[in-house]
């Protein structure tokens, strides 16, 4: 997903260095002026994807350009000493194409102490490279693909978070040797390029040639992996409408983060075929029938439990459904017929909602919304034809004016040719008879105009009252005048399209055995990907039954045991009291729970040890509470704490 982005970063890096060697009139401007090569990459907010989109690049680059490529994170560079000890310890690490002796001197320099010093980078540097350029021919070729005196690229992971001292330090270092080491600079951005002159002042950035570098946003990425995963027939797992939903939800108002996006997906796919008996179906169609056969009685017994297989049976006839609840090899063989229903489903469906995708994302309004997983939603959740979103999309598209038209059908014919649908020779000879008609309307010039200025009204009109508004005008004027040929196609064009909706976009759910193939245990993906930490919290405290599994500490309605963890007593005893917490009040309420079954045994001198060790305990307990976030030390009373959480969980 990043080849383009990678693609110009590197034409960028051979482009700073080219000319290192020959010191020709560009770099020679360059280097009087100081100036060090820095790309600036806004990767957006989405941090959690930034590791992988850095070790990508550094591949990369270590594929293409060079082999000295360092990557530096702020927590670990607080100074400019922390920093070049960083850097010098990935570079010298770095000797690649190198015979045994070669990496029996470099593993010795890295063992050695040396001192962290641009003046030591220099000279390595120097040492690396003469012994690079004095290798043999044949060694040469090994690493063609570097460039000769190729650069040092150090790459700045998350620039925000390093010290403004830092940066500045490291770029006026390194544009005073500029002419001595060969650097380029490569700063990850995640908020906006301002964030470069805000850390550092004109005087130090004006030593820096600045080029930006926009990597594809997250939301991109998000539609690029719901059309390889879902929107194929590649793979017979899906999502249904109510999981896919709670995962682009986590996407888009949590972390905006794609590798998070698939582990969710990886879950589902662990949850499905854990927790339905029948996933072993959820295969392609030539395996699934070959696993019909060996299904035991068991396995057709879950079968006719099926919801969507019940509905089924109910619908057949009195003998059939005699058949089908009783004989299993009769059961087997309409299995089979329903799941090869099923493949056909799926084949079908993707490209009809591709086309209705065509015309819709390119209405002047988006009421089944622009992105493509929008329109899947809403077709998996009910029928879609029966909506007002979808009524005012179809409005919207008989008002589209003949250029439009004609490039929605020819995308649409592109759509159904390349599809592996069986049932779509017929559509495509629809689409391209409906394209003869347009080539051969004349004189429609006026209609034309007509729906552009329609189309340039509903643009203005932003609010729903005035678009409603609108469109009834329309179709009122529609109505007393007589259609020209041009409306007339473009209706038929609509009503052809609405058709195929109808015919192909029913919601999943719907067709017999999609429990076999569609994870729809939302709570599930939601209870594990969703932290609720305060109520896990709360559940263990209250009853540490529940994670412990102790049938000692397990108790009984609003009753507290002795056997409970102290954090569990002190925590159960704070509930009850009020905003500020008597520290002598609480010691005494819990040695008196501590101590109930135990009562009146032993000596003075034993009695006063237990309290000194239940004072140590409650001591320990009530530390850990306001370590948990449950108290704090009270300034109005030295003797008591006030209390931090309310409510229930």
């Amino acid at each position: 997903m990043n080849k383009q982005f990678f693609d110009n970063l590197v034409s960028f890096l051979r482009r700073s260095h080219c000319e290192f060697r020959e010191k020709a009139t560009e770099w020679t401007c360059r280097t009087k002026s100081r100036e060090i090569p820095t790309a600036a990459l806004l990767l957006g907010v989405n941090v959690t994807d930034h590791d992988l989109t850095f070790k990508s690049l550094s591949e990369v680059i270590q594929n293409n350009i060079t082999p000295y490529v360092a990557s530096l994170q702020a927590k670990d560079c607080p100074a400019i000493k922390n920093l070049m000890q960083k850097l010098m310890g990935q570079l010298m690490n770095c000797c690649v194409d190198v015979d045994s002796s070669d990496e029996e001197d470099c593993a010795q320099v890295s063992q050695n102490r040396i001192r962290c010093s641009i003046t030591s980078l220099i000279s390595w540097y120097e040492n690396i490279t003469k012994k690079t350029d004095s290798e043999t021919p044949s060694r040469k070729r090994t690493s063609s693909r570097h460039l000769q005196f190729p650069p040092v690229v150090v790459i700045f992971k998350d620039m925000e978070s390093f010290t403004t001292k830092v940066l500045q330090d490291f770029i006026v270092i390194s544009s005073q040797h500029i002419h001595e080491l060969p650097i380029i600079l490569i700063f990850g951005i995640a908020t906006s390029p301002m964030i470069i002159h805000s850390l550092l002042p004109h005087s130090i950035s004006s030593l820096l040639c600045i080029e930006l570098f926009q990597s594809l946003s997250c939301k991109e990425h998000l539609s690029t992996i719901i059309d390889k995963l879902l929107l194929t027939t590649q793979f017979a797992f899906k999502l249904s409408e109510k999981v896919l939903q709670v995962l682009i939800n986590i996407f888009l108002y949590h972390d905006f983060s794609v590798q998070n996006f698939i582990k969710g997906f990886q879950l589902c796919i662990v949850e499905h075929f854990y927790s339905q008996p029948l996933s072993v179906l959820c295969c392609q169609l030539s395996e699934a029938k070959k696993r019909v056969n060996s299904l035991s009685h068991s396995q057709c017994e879950n079968i006719r439990r099926l919801p969507s297989f019940r509905r089924y049976v109910e619908s057949q006839e009195s003998e059939k459904q005699i058949a089908l609840l009783t004989s299993d090899n009769f059961l087997k063989e309409a299995v089979q017929k329903l799941l090869e229903d099923l493949h056909v489903y799926h084949e079908n469906y993707v490209p009809v909602l591709r086309c209705l995708h065509v015309f819709t994302s390119s209405l002047p309004k988006y009421p089944l919304g622009k992105q493509i997983r929008e329109l899947h939603c809403a077709c998996l959740e009910s029928r879609v034809w029966e909506t007002e979103d979808y009524e005012s999309s179809l409005q919207l598209a008989r008002m589209l004016n003949k250029s439009d038209l004609v490039t929605m059908l020819q995308k649409c014919v592109e759509i159904f040719v390349s599809s592996s649908g069986k049932d779509f020779d017929k559509v495509v000879e629809k689409l391209k008879d409906f394209l003869a008609q347009f080539q051969k309307l004349e004189g429609v010039c006026q209609e034309q105009e007509e729906s552009i200025s329609s189309q340039k009204e509903l643009q203005k009109k932003t609010d729903l009252y005035h678009l409603q508004k609108t469109l009834l005008e329309l179709k009122e004027s529609r109505r007393s005048k007589k259609m020209t040929k041009f409306e007339m196609l473009r209706f038929e064009v609509v009503d052809f399209i609405d058709s195929l909706v109808r015919n192909y976009l029913v919601p999943a759910d719907h067709k017999t055995l999609h429990e076999i193939m569609y994870f729809n245990t939302a709570s599930a993906v939601r209870e594990h990907l969703n932290a609720a930490p305060r109520i896990a919290l709360h559940t263990a405290l209250n009853n540490p039954y529940c994670y412990l599994k102790n049938q000692a500490s397990k108790s009984d309605g609003g009753s507290i045991s002795n056997k409970a963890p102290d954090v569990c007593i002190a925590y159960k005893l704070h509930l009850e009291c009020g905003r500020l917490i008597n520290l002598v009040d609480w010691l005494e309420a819990f040695s008196t729970v501590v101590t109930a079954v135990e009562g009146p045994n032993g000596d003075a001198a034993v009695s006063d040890q237990v309290d000194d060790v239940i004072h140590a305990r409650f001591i320990r307990a009530v530390s850990e509470l306001e370590l948990l976030g449950f108290i704090k030390p009270s300034k109005q009373k030295t003797d008591h704490v006030a209390r931090l959480t309310w409510g229930g969980c």
